[in-house]
């Protein structure tokens, strides 16, 4: 589960996150929405560690992001809105080479790359570099990556955008598939459409604080149109 406690992130004098509060469950597939400039990467950013919060906590599966930052990361994974690969080595490199930042012997990420690579269908294009590489295949080649080793909580960033339609199908029946066997996915993304599929809570923020949190459903096709209300 994730908990966000009390967090604020200020930039000199300005204030990009402003003491927002977040329980999230376990099993749920959140959805964490706001305008450009809303404070979404940040909160993001904040919360796996990549920023240093001027106050407040943010807790992953019990531990204190920046307290118990090792505990805390090897308990989740995370996908950035711009997926990285080094562009020399091949899909199968780049797993092990992340299998091994997490601890996974090479017996253990083989056997699990063995397990997940249909999810995703990289099996076709897994030993090519990664410079061969179109948007899709390293959007799967990462995201296989986050879940290499089990984590309890994944944290995406715009998992659909520039992924061709079978692809983004692919990405969305697997994730949706993993929270209905426990994972907690917290997901940032401007495609509203994507929200109304997957999602079974959302969280609006803008100007850095949270003006709406309530569960996905019933909103009948018209979170767009209470997105926009809501943040004019």
């Amino acid at each position: 589960m994730i908990e966000i406690r009390h967090l604020t992130k200020r930039f000199g004098t300005f204030t990009a996150v402003d003491d927002i509060s977040l329980t999230i469950e376990a099993g749920t597939f959140f959805g964490f929405l706001g305008p450009n400039g809303a404070g979404k990467t940040t909160t993001i950013k904040t919360l796996t560690g990549l920023y240093e919060p001027t106050s407040g906590h943010c807790i992953i599966n019990g531990y204190d992001v920046h307290w118990t930052p090792l505990e805390a990361k090897r308990s989740f994974g995370y996908v950035p809105d711009q997926p990285f690969l080094y562009d020399k080595l091949t899909g199968r490199e780049f797993l092990h080479f992340v299998g091994g930042l997490f601890g996974m012997s090479a017996r253990d990420v083989k056997r699990k790359i063995q397990e997940i690579q249909d999810l995703f269908e990289i099996a076709s294009f897994m030993d090519k570099r990664a410079e061969e590489y179109s948007q899709g295949m390293r959007q799967r080649i990462v995201l296989t990556a986050a879940l290499l080793h089990d984590p309890k909580v994944l944290i995406i960033d715009e998992p659909i955008v520039g992924l061709d339609p079978r692809s983004a199908r692919l990405v969305k029946d697997t994730l949706k598939r993993k929270t209905q066997e426990g994972l907690t996915v917290f997901m940032s993304t401007h495609l509203l459409e994507i929200v109304e599929e997957l999602c079974d809570r959302i969280a609006i923020i803008k100007a850095g604080k949270i003006i709406y949190d309530s569960p996905a459903s019933g909103h009948n096709g018209q979170l767009e149109e209470m997105f926009l209300e809501l943040t004019k």
